[in-house]
């Protein structure tokens, strides 16, 4: 899979990744990963993937990557280790951190450990690869449509009842919200 990306970035030479557009994209939603690595890979950067703080250390170790995706909390641990790991090796690679927990304390050790950016999940690949590839100083244009704040909240319950492996009852616990407000909203769709 990655010698047709190198065969592809060779042949269209994009200077925003520069000489080598090595990505590490760490994260243990699976399903979320491989489509990340697709739409990475079609933008030109050479993709390895982890899904968990041990194998996302081991890589950044092999080889250091150019660009990193980053995911903070992750079932064997946090990814700041990730992080931390990086640039153990390399003081350049440029790291965003993804979650779905976002707050500021977080964020704030994120930029403190080297990275660039802190976007909430769920973030799209066009707003991963500006992030990754914005220069320095350069301001993240606000957007156009951003989620509503119900869908924010939505995204919110929806992330929380697939970690509790769709138990309604544990995710109600864990949002301090009543087991029949929670079935309410998981029975309706998604709001714009």
């Amino acid at each position: 899979m990655t010698d047709v990306v190198s065969q592809t970035v060779n042949s269209t030479g994009s200077s925003a990744l520069g000489p080598n557009p090595t990505l590490l994209i760490v994260d243990d939603d699976a399903p979320f990963l491989r489509r990340l690595a697709r739409a990475m890979e079609s933008r030109g950067f050479v993709v390895d993937l982890a899904g968990s703080v041990a194998e996302g250390v081991a890589r950044a170790k092999e080889a250091p990557p150019s660009f990193a995706v980053v995911d903070l909390r992750l079932g064997d641990g946090n990814g700041l280790d990730v992080i931390e790991a990086i640039r153990e090796r390399r003081s350049d690679t440029r790291i965003i951190v993804l979650t779905g927990y976002g707050n500021i304390a977080t964020a704030v050790t994120a930029v403190k450990l080297g990275a660039l950016d802190y976007l909430a999940k769920p973030a799209d690949a066009d707003d991963i690869y500006l992030a990754l590839t914005q220069r320095p100083g350069e301001k993240a244009e606000i957007p156009e449509n951003p989620m509503s704040a119900d869908r924010v909240r939505w995204e919110h319950i929806q992330r929380v009842y697939e970690s509790c492996e769709r138990n309604v009852s544990e995710t109600a616990r864990r949002l301090n919200m009543h087991r029949r407000t929670l079935q309410r909203i998981l029975a309706k769709r998604a709001p714009k």
